[in-house]
């Protein structure tokens, strides 16, 4: 890359691998992502099917009464008597019904807390920083870069990717200086599984 090259257009992607078994020596065992208790969708679910169940059983007890069945359920007999299996309302909530239920299984199987990294559990104490505060951490780290004028950080479960903008020094040094400083913040963060890390050097925009 010459001098003039290397002025006006951003410096190529430089990758950090994570060191290879980070995390299982010493006292610190890895450890899972933490799993979402998912109160709402749970409470939800829950008060739906109460109040069905709760209403329909009202209906059933009343017509063992001796009463006549509400209309709604006079209604709904009526349409699974008379539609057919391939009528568009019936596909359709069937269809429905299908969404849901796979959106339950999918909030069973899966964790969630996507924005909240596990970290390396020590003395059975399991802790976890928040990706937004763990980029926080890692911009104040690499604004400490000589020549570094703005730098944005992103964290992700897998990568940390960082972008900056260098007024002076050359692109490739500011570049390696980010990736030493920026590679030394992710293994202090103590994370179960250390992401890889890419960072990107480029001149401001001239006005």
């Amino acid at each position: 890359m010459n001098a003039e090259r290397g002025a006006r257009q951003s410096a190529s992607m430089a990758a950090y691998e994570p060191e290879s078994g980070a995390g299982t020596g010493g006292d610190h065992r890895r450890t899972g992502r933490f799993w979402s208790a998912r109160r709402v969708p749970a409470a939800l679910l829950a008060l739906a099917v109460a109040a069905a169940a709760g209403l329909l059983l009202y209906d059933v007890a009343a017509v063992r009464a001796g009463r006549t069945a509400m209309e709604w359920r006079s209604w709904l007999a009526d349409q699974l008597a008379t539609r057919t299996l391939d009528d568009g309302w019936v596909v359709g909530v069937a269809a429905a019904l299908v969404v849901v239920g796979v959106w339950m299984v999918v909030l069973a199987v899966t964790p969630g807390l996507r924005g909240l990294l596990p970290m390396r559990e020590t003395d059975g104490i399991r802790a976890g920083i928040d990706r937004g505060a763990a980029g926080l951490v890692l911009r104040d780290r690499a604004m400490e870069v000589s020549g570094v004028r703005s730098v944005r950080v992103s964290v992700s479960r897998h990568r940390v990717r960082a972008r900056a903008q260098a007024h002076f020094r050359d692109l490739d040094e500011v570049r390696a200086d980010l990736v030493t400083v920026l590679g030394e913040g992710i293994r202090q963060l103590g994370l179960a599984r250390q992401p890889g890390l890419t960072v990107r050097v480029r001149r401001p925009a001239k006005g």
